[in-house]
């Protein structure tokens, strides 16, 4: 079971004991930091798919956090805070949050929330070589697939396709397009092998949510790994 990681980034020790113990039900990993400074170094030396951050903190605020990980990362980031005021919601979303939550607020709504963003922003992290697409891991540096958690048992020929179309979401190759990039210049065989390597990868991800995404056919153009931005 591959469990995605989640930083909690909270100076009240109850409130992040709290959300640690429902997302962890929920079934996720989670670390926690109560200053900017302990966050950023956390983050750095981690591989997080999601970053639940209070504003109000020792050392960096969560703006100034929230900055330095856009800097380097795409990494989803949800704001925890107690202002409610409208220019604070305006700068964290401007400043790349992916969602903006006022305190109090019940620990089960954060669960959702996490779990929203994650479905509907595929996540990649340079420095591990994963992608999350909903409930599809795809980690090209162990060229290992997981669906829902459980590991997918792919063809090295379809694991290449899969890798090299999900590097690239929401554009379209050909037929020819694929055939030299995954199976080289040098091939002599006929493109239908492009249509049968995708008929199995589609079987395979056959439990994977429409909604989260498809290898879609574009009728004269080709194939797309789709994915809702």
């Amino acid at each position: 079971m591959v469990m995605q990681e989640l930083l909690i980034v909270e100076d009240e020790e109850a409130i992040a004991r709290v959300l640690s113990s429902y997302l962890k039900k929920a079934g996720f990993q989670v670390t926690s930091c109560m200053d900017g400074i302990a966050a950023l170094q956390t983050f750095r030396e981690g591989a997080f798919d999601l970053v639940l951050l209070d504003i109000r903190l020792p050392g960096l605020d969560g703006f100034e956090v929230l900055k330095r990980i856009r800097e380097t990362s795409p990494c989803p980031v949800i704001m925890l805070t107690a202002r409610d005021l409208m220019d604070d919601r305006l700068q964290g979303l401007n400043g790349g949050a992916d969602d903006y939550m006022i305190k109090p607020f019940v620990p089960d709504e954060v669960v959702a929330r996490v779990k929203a963003v994650l479905r509907r922003r595929p996540i990649y992290d340079d420095r591990s070589g994963r992608q999350h697409f909903g409930s599809l891991l795809i980690d090209s540096e162990a060229k290992r697939v997981f669906l829902q958690g459980q590991e997918l048992a792919l063809s090295p020929r379809d694991l290449d396709v899969l890798l090299f179309l999900s590097s690239k979401p929401n554009r379209v190759f050909t037929r020819e397009q694929l055939i030299e990039e995954v199976w080289g210049f040098d091939y002599e065989g006929s493109d239908r092998a492009v249509d049968l390597s995708i008929k199995r990868l589609r079987k395979l991800l056959s439990g994977w949510p429409p909604e989260q995404g498809e290898i879609r056919t574009l009728r004269g153009s080709g194939y797309s790994f789709c994915v809702e931005s």
